[in-house]
């Protein structure tokens, strides 16, 4: 289950002495797995069976830590309310407020699952960020736009909902129909897009980044002096993944983070 460019080069035996073959840079190839198994046009693969597991080790972590809470709590149980206070003290009731309380094991959910497909990144035999696939951070995204929508209609009505969406008071008549094209824009389009877009542009260039210098590293060993540079390339592989630990962990926090800007947002009072 490791890259499939790093296993491409190492298995082909590619230096660039003395074969003095052409360094192969990883590309889209780096994202494409082959099927673990088909059925029929259905072909489930690993950045599917990274996902299923990620949801199973939250779901699972949760039931087990709070399935018989007690007054003093045990390690596991201990663990559990560490995660789930970070996000209701942090986000939730810091951005939604009092109201926050009701959407903590929603954002909690969120924030756990991102972190843990981007985590997949550094871990051996997965070595992939399941985030860096476009259609995990669009899935997601789609689900917090279809909470903030419902939050936003059942708060306002149907037609208050649209008026919270797209229109402010005060406005000069003649911006009214620029002003109502941008909100609705912004509030309706932009927003899921761009929640999925910055998840997934930060794991797909972090992951390039390093399957590139792991590659490079494996390239340029030689009994000559390029084994320096090989060297050189290992260490910024290194560096990268320690780098990539925090980005991991931000891009789930920010992701988390926008998510209650858009729940609190849907609950506020019109503009």
């Amino acid at each position: 289950m490791s890259n499939p460019s790093t296993t491409a080069i190492i298995a082909s035996g590619c230096h660039i002495t003395p074969s003095g073959c052409g360094f192969p840079a990883p590309g889209l190839n780096s994202f494409n797995f082959k099927p673990i198994f088909s059925i029929g046009s259905f072909d489930f693969t690993k950045p599917m069976l990274l996902a299923l597991i990620c949801m199973l080790l939250v779901v699972g972590f949760f039931w087990a830590a709070f399935r018989k809470p007690k007054l003093v709590p045990g390690k596991l149980q201990l663990v559990g309310e560490i995660g789930y206070n970070f996000i209701a003290r942090n986000i939730a009731r810091e951005v939604i407020g009092k109201k926050g309380d009701k959407f903590v094991p929603f954002l909690t959910s969120i924030f756990f699952f991102v972190w843990l497909m981007n985590i997949m990144s550094i871990i051996p035999l997965a070595q992939f960020p399941v985030a860096s696939r476009f259609a995990y951070p669009v899935a997601l995204a789609l689900l917090v736009w279809i909470t903030y929508m419902y939050l936003t209609f059942k708060t306002h009505g149907f037609a208050g909902g649209w008026k919270h969406l797209t229109y402010m008071e005060g406005l000069p008549k003649p911006l009214v129909p620029l002003i109502v094209f941008l909100e609705f824009l912004q509030n309706v389009i932009t927003r899921p897009f761009t929640l999925a877009v910055r998840l997934w542009a930060n794991m797909f260039a972090g992951h390039m980044l390093i399957v590139m210098f792991s590659v490079a590293t494996w390239y340029l060993l030689t009994p000559s002096i390029m084994a320096a540079f090989s060297g050189a390339s290992f260490v910024l592989a290194i560096g990268m993944t320690a780098f990539e630990v925090l980005i991991q962990f931000l891009q789930a926090y920010i992701f988390t983070l926008l998510a209650s800007l858009y729940i609190s947002g849907a609950l506020e009072e019109s503009h």
